[in-house]
């Protein structure tokens, strides 16, 4: 699953809970049934699960290119001096 994939389930997760909650309310509603309002948003959660949780191929259509590894030895990762790293802190004492 790809980062966008990611982004379109979590949006589909939202959706999906909401609507089978507003759907169990109405449906609890009507019938006066607080069992069938439990079931039919317990329905809702695994129909969501079922969506969500599996690698869909939908959820892939933007895959990370992941740099080759003949690539990344011509272009090694910089090292961070100590020094360097000392610059970005902040002094703890007092100016007198």
């Amino acid at each position: 699953m790809d980062w966008l994939g990611q982004k379109r389930a979590e949006m589909l997760m939202q959706v999906l809970l909401v609507a089978s909650a507003v759907a169990a309310f109405v449906v609890g509603y009507v019938r006066a049934d607080f069992q069938l309002m439990l079931l039919v948003y317990a329905g809702g959660v695994v129909l969501t699960a079922l969506v969500t949780v599996p690698n869909w191929p939908f959820f892939n259509r933007n895959p990370l290119k992941w740099l080759d590894a003949a690539e990344a030895e011509r272009h090694p990762r910089p090292q961070v001096s100590a020094g360097a790293a000392a610059v970005g802190k902040k002094k703890s004492g007092k100016n007198k």
